[in-house]
């Protein structure tokens, strides 16, 4: 990543930040790299420019302030050094949820906004969200991550009782009781609101429920994987729609459904909601109207990204998601997508010390994981275009034979070939 390098016109037309990490023992130096480098590209997904990392090694994060106090003090120097200079830094992201406690100790150190990694998702799924649906579901993930800091926020949450798009306003907060703090009042508004949002996704469903019962006898097919793995370019491709699809994290966010057809099998196809590293619980627990998609579908396309450095990781990220979802043991088949991205670099001959991911081969890849799951995994490109005919030749062969085995009195429609 350009750490360091920045140009003034970009701090200055954009909030700049430092982020914050730890080297722990369960995390070494180039493991905390790649958190950092993931939560770069949160950052900038958000509209956030990086302009320094500060890492501490340590035995855990510290109670009161998760970095030492030296550390603090030096990030605060560099904060004021900034300052003094006309370039002013807004805010501290750390690579881990902080508590209540950290948060105040660290602000009244550092003087700027403090963020998380859970707090700086949470804000670009705000950005993100488009529907009615996603935009419950994340209000009531932003009201689950707020309720245990309110002593550090000190939020008059009477002035926005009503909340984005309920129809409600102070009327519907109700009158503080004698004697109740303004903490106190803020946390019964809370507690009223996210009951409200939970019956509202209550609604939203059952009617979601009906909807998916409505959809006939076809075979449901559900696009996963870590965000930013070219789920949504691939959604396209193969059903030829125009769905939302950049190089940003969390692109999508509501889940959309099309018909695909396939010679002469029909079927749907579902895009999801990227799943990350360090997701936050109270994400997964909102999302899980979205996430219904996935727990419905009969096969599911894990699509991965095998161009970034540590997609291995990505692949674990995913099915440890999707075994908290129940959904592990559904027939699935592995994408390898963006192989127009591969890069790698030929080992010494000479060199006797083993092959690292640097220096292994798409062809030494694609027969590691081919003869690893046969015929349920591909390479390719949907960006290029690259074996994508090959793709749906699978596709259509898996999708076939889940069909006959779910509606075996419809299987004349889909002959068998020889």
């Amino acid at each position: 990543m350009k750490e360091f390098e920045y140009s003034e016109a970009e701090a200055n037309k954009a909030e700049t930040a430092v982020l914050v990490g730890l080297i722990t023992p369960q995390q070494d130096e180039a493991k905390t790299k790649e958190y950092l480098d993931e939560l770069e590209f949160l950052a900038d997904t958000a509209g956030v420019v990086t302009v320094r990392r500060f890492t501490q090694k340590t035995g855990g994060p510290n109670q009161t302030s998760y970095v030492g106090k030296g550390k603090l003090e030096e990030i605060a120097q560099y904060i004021k050094d900034e300052e003094d200079n006309d370039r002013e830094v807004g805010m501290a992201i750390f690579d881990d949820e902080l508590s209540a406690k950290q948060m105040a100790n660290i602000e009244k150190v550092l003087g700027v906004k403090i963020l998380d990694r859970t707090s700086l998702i949470l804000d670009i799924f705000a950005m993100r969200a488009q529907t009615a649906n996603a935009k419950t579901q994340v209000e009531l993930a932003q009201y689950r991550y707020l309720l245990p800091r309110l002593q550090r926020m000190w939020t008059h949450l009477e002035r926005q009782g009503g909340g984005s798009g309920s129809g409600g306003g102070k009327g519907s907060v109700g009158l503080r009781g004698p004697g109740e703090t303004q903490l106190e009042m803020d946390r019964r508004i809370i507690l009223s609101r996210i009951s409200l949002l939970k019956k509202r996704l209550v609604e939203i469903d059952r009617q979601k429920s009906t909807q998916r019962k409505n959809r006939g006898r076809l075979i449901r097919v559900a696009l996963v994987g870590y965000t930013n793995v070219g789920k949504s370019t691939l959604m396209n491709v193969l059903s030829k729609s125009d769905v939302f699809a950049e190089n940003k994290l969390f692109a999508t966010l509501d889940t959309t459904v099309r018909k695909v057809v396939i010679e002469n099998l029909p079927f749907l196809l579902a895009d999801t909601v990227g799943f990350i590293r360090k997701l936050p619980t109270d994400l997964v627990d909102s999302f899980k109207s979205t996430l219904d998609e996935v727990r419905e579908a009969d096969l599911l396309l894990h699509v991965v990204d095998i161009s970034h450095p540590d997609f291995e990781e990505q692949i674990q990220v995913v099915n440890e998601t999707l075994k908290d979802l129940g959904c592990a043991d559904k027939p699935m088949m592995m994408i390898f997508n963006k192989i127009d991205n591969y890069h790698w670099t030929a080992k010494d001959p000479d060199d006797l010390t083993p092959a690292t991911k640097e220096n292994i081969s798409l062809d030494e890849l694609r027969h590691t994981w081919m003869a690893r799951m046969g015929d349920s995994c591909i390479f390719v490109s949907a960006k290029e275009r690259d074996n994508l005919e090959e793709l749906r030749d699978k596709l259509y062969r898996k999708v076939r034979e889940l069909h006959v085995q779910k509606y075996p009195y419809n299987d004349f429609l889909y002959p068998v070939e020889d």
